[in-house]
């Protein structure tokens, strides 16, 4: 099978530099880790706190929008290759891991200081599961063909183009992750669907 490459993101179309514009991306494709309905309410209600104190105009993100990216596969236009999802799919089915849990312990901004940046959760030592999922994920993705890379920080996005802040430690937000999801993300509409789930068992 040849490398299904997930910085590939036009699908199927060819851009030829200064004849017109490359196609606008309208759908991306990710593996996530979704916090249980009470947790994301809390996380939700915090980046609300948070924006108002910092940038009171800026819109935190949503309790159903609220998720840890495991791996991103590609952001494509004019809907999704079919066959990368079910290779997708497929390599997904073959994790074999046990519920575990996380926490996250910190706020800060990704940004060079002092530019705006994206105001996110962070954890320590309440992530080594993620880390252990993320391995095992990219592992059977790259067995199946795909050409990732294996850079993973973990968090949570809770808003887009926030003051600088170093860490600021917060309430810790923890729950029990029991499965992953595939998720089709709608670019620029704000919307996530999920397309797969696996539950975690030994």
């Amino acid at each position: 099978m040849p490398a299904l490459s997930s910085r590939a993101h036009h699908a199927g179309q060819l851009w030829l530099p200064g004849l017109e514009a490359p196609p606008v991306a309208t759908d991306g494709l990710f593996f996530a880790v979704l916090p249980d309905a009470n947790t994301a309410a809390g996380i939700a209600k915090l980046g609300q706190q948070m924006c108002g104190e910092m940038r009171p105009k800026s819109k935190p993100h949503a309790a159903n929008r609220l998720h840890v990216t495991l791996q991103h596969l590609g952001n494509f236009a004019g809907g999704l290759p079919q066959e990368l999802v079910d290779v997708a799919i497929k390599a997904a089915a073959s994790i074999r891991m046990e519920p575990f849990s996380v926490e996250f312990d910190h706020a800060l901004t990704f940004a060079k200081k002092p530019r705006p940046g994206t105001l996110v959760l962070g954890g320590t030592e309440g992530l080594v599961g993620l880390y252990a999922l993320h391995d095992a994920l990219v592992g059977a993705l790259q067995n199946a063909g795909f050409d990732l890379t294996s850079e993973f920080t973990p968090h949570v996005t809770l808003a887009y183009g926030m003051p600088w802040i170093d860490k600021r430690p917060i309430e810790a937000a923890s729950w029990n992750v029991r499965e992953f999801v595939l998720m089709h993300s709608l670019l620029g509409r704000t919307r996530h669907i999920a397309l797969e789930r696996w539950p975690l068992a030994a």
